[in-house]
Formats: structure tokens, sequence, C-alpha cells
């Protein structure tokens, strides 16, 4: 497209998406997803916001985010070459908990791979816990997320 700066892929093919706030980021990193991710992070983007209608959206740390207003973020996703990651910032207090552990004791994640079917009705189940909890601060400026 002319006019339009080329989004830069970082390692594994994750988007670099300058910090901002709204649907708009969130929409661009989607489009730049690479491959089969792009179609497979907007399905997950539709999911969240069926889910958690009140759901605020930023791109932090080029990684969409979301969040609930006073709660703070309670997911983020982040592409690596062969997978999404999904990341639940208080995912150790979700039932079941997500599968794939973290250094962090809180945070667990759930990869989306391109081959492997998703739980849709178990995402939703840990959206919708994770949305009722408090969420993840990351600092001042994101105490309205």
């Amino acid at each position: 497209m002319a006019g339009k700066k080329e989004v830069v892929l970082l390692s594994g093919g994750n988007p670099q998406i300058a910090k901002a706030d709204g649907d708009a980021p969130v929409q661009h990193y989607i489009a730049a997803m690479p491959g089969w991710k792009s179609a497979a992070g907007a399905e997950l983007d539709a999911l969240i916001a069926r889910t958690v209608p009140e759901v605020e959206k930023a791109v932090r740390w080029n990684s969409p985010f979301y969040g609930v207003p006073g709660k703070g973020w309670f997911l983020c996703f982040h592409c690596f070459t062969k997978y999404i990651k999904v990341t639940f910032f208080r995912g150790s207090q979700l039932d079941p908990v997500p599968p794939v552990g973290s250094k962090d004791p809180d945070a667990r994640y759930y990869h989306i791979f391109e081959d492997e079917p998703v739980d849709t009705a178990q995402l939703v189940r840990w959206i919708e816990q994770a949305a009722a909890i408090p969420g993840w601060i990351s600092h001042a400026k994101d105490k309205k997320a």
C-alpha cells in the first residue's frame, strides 16, 4: 500500500507495534501477524470482545493487552515462530489453570498452534474468570485499564 509504513517483524514473527491505547493499534498488530496467526489473532480478539464487552485494549511491549476498567490487564498475546502465546496474568487463580507454567508464579499460558484445535469453550471460561478478578497493573498510567 502506498504511503503505509511496513511493519517490522521481530524474532518469532512478532509485529513491532508502538505502544498505544485502543482498538486501532490492536487491529494494526493483528493485521501484521504473519500467516495463519493473523486469522487466529482476529478470532481471539473477537472472542475476548464478545466475552468481555467492557474490555479495554492497548498495545504494550509489542503485544495486544486486554483489561477491565479499574481492574487492570487480564490477558495479552504474543507471536512466536510456531505458536501464539496467550498469557493470563493471574492464570494461577483460574480453574483449571491454563496448561503452561511461567517463571512468574501468577502467570499461566495457553499456546495456539496452527494445526491443533483451540478449545474455545475452555478459553471462554478462562477469559470470563480472568476478567472477573483483579488483573495486572504495569505502572501508574495503566491503572485506568
